[in-house]
């Protein structure tokens, strides 16, 4: 890794959150981890944005994810009709542009949404360091509401990670190192509950194991996440290469670290 990579630090986490995949029509999932468009996105969004504005800039960005607490799924369960007790419309339109009824007469639509509740995410974006300061500057006072995917998502504080002298850039808010380097040296961001529930109080190491996702032009895992543009009119996606390992991560309790696990030391192999 050269000297002169950066990278700046953001904690996910929030009440719920929701990463679309291949999510359409009345169907809404979430992914497992955040995604490089809902990451970009919420960069886009600090900076100001419209949503016809290039994201070349943004583009250009190396993206790693480390879970530090999965959450669990919820689905959120809508139905949705006229007040007037009118069939709904339809996505066909007549030939004046207006949209048709349903036919036969639909009343009532169901819709299932998917979130993440209590997830807490690292994320970890290098590129540029004149760009990364910027982007530091705009999440620290954003020109749009941030969110976790959606709208409805707002994260929790602290959303900017700063590091301690050790693993300091020359700027006091970025991290020395890339993506897969810099998730190591972040202490565990899980909550106390989280915390308590992996660990009894008297078996707590001083590290533990995160799974990561980072990005890598030679990784075996391919994501369909990378967005052409936030443009309602030009959506499109296309894919990236990731890589996926584990980080051994300080969880902040004076116990004795972690040793290489062997299933099968006890059989002789």
């Amino acid at each position: 890794m050269t000297d002169d990579t950066f990278c700046l630090v953001l904690r996910m986490a929030g009440p719920l959150q929701s990463w679309g995949g291949r999510s359409q029509f009345n169907r809404r999932d979430t992914l497992d981890e955040p995604t490089k468009s809902g990451v970009l996105g919420l960069l886009a969004a600090a900076q100001g944005l419209r949503r016809q504005d290039s994201i070349d800039d943004l583009l250009g960005l190396c993206l790693g994810v480390r879970t530090d607490q999965p959450g669990t799924l919820l689905r959120d369960y809508h139905t949705v009709s006229d007040f007037r007790g009118r069939p709904l419309l339809s996505a066909s339109v007549n030939a004046k542009g207006l949209q048709k009824l349903t036919s036969p007469a639909k009343l009532t639509h169901v819709t299932h949404r998917f979130y993440l509740q209590d997830a807490v995410f690292v994320v970890a974006v290098s590129g540029r360091i004149e760009f990364l300061r910027s982007l530091v500057d705009a999440l620290r006072e954003p020109a749009f509401p941030l969110a976790l995917g959606r709208r409805s998502c707002p994260p929790t504080m602290p959303l900017l990670l700063t590091p301690d002298q050790t693993h300091r850039a020359d700027s006091a808010a970025l991290w020395t190192g890339g993506p897969a380097e810099v998730l190591t040296h972040v202490p565990w961001q899980a909550s106390d509950r989280h915390r308590a529930s992996r660990f009894p109080r008297n078996l707590r190491p001083s590290t533990l194991d995160l799974p990561i996702t980072v990005d890598d032009d030679d990784g075996n895992d391919v994501r369909v996440d990378v967005p052409h543009s936030f443009d309602p009119l030009r959506r499109g996606f296309s894919t990236r290469r990731v890589r996926q390992e584990w980080a051994r991560v300080s969880t902040g309790w004076p116990g004795t670290d972690q040793t290489d696990h062997d299933p099968f030391a006890l059989l002789g192999w």
